[in-house]
């Protein structure tokens, strides 16, 4: 690849590596967002839930992010799973634009 000048391909080449590796073992990342740290028994709990939804073993990535007010934004694969309240407040305003 250094020879060829594509050196530039190899972070994705091993961003991809990773998830086809992950797929065959029965793996799925995770990013979950939340407004505040979440402790060990909410991780366990979301984490198992997660699992049992995706009938898959979970890996999760955590952020956390204090503009969704609270809730949570989960991220699994493609799909997006947006309980915040900022997403929520956001739609309400929506709405009462549409009447008045």
């Amino acid at each position: 690849m250094a020879s060829n000048r594509r050196l530039f391909v190899l972070p994705g080449m091993v961003r991809r590596f990773r998830q086809l590796a992950a797929e065959h073992r029965g793996e799925v990342e995770v990013e979950v967002t939340s407004a505040h740290p979440l402790d060990d028994g909410q991780r366990g709990a979301l984490t198992e839930a997660l699992g049992s939804y995706a009938g898959k073993s979970i890996t999760m990535h955590e952020k956390v992010d204090p503009a969704i007010l609270g809730g949570l934004i989960v991220k699994i694969g493609s799909r997006q799973i947006d309980t915040s309240i900022r997403s929520k407040l956001n739609s309400l305003k929506l709405a009462l634009k549409e009447v008045g």
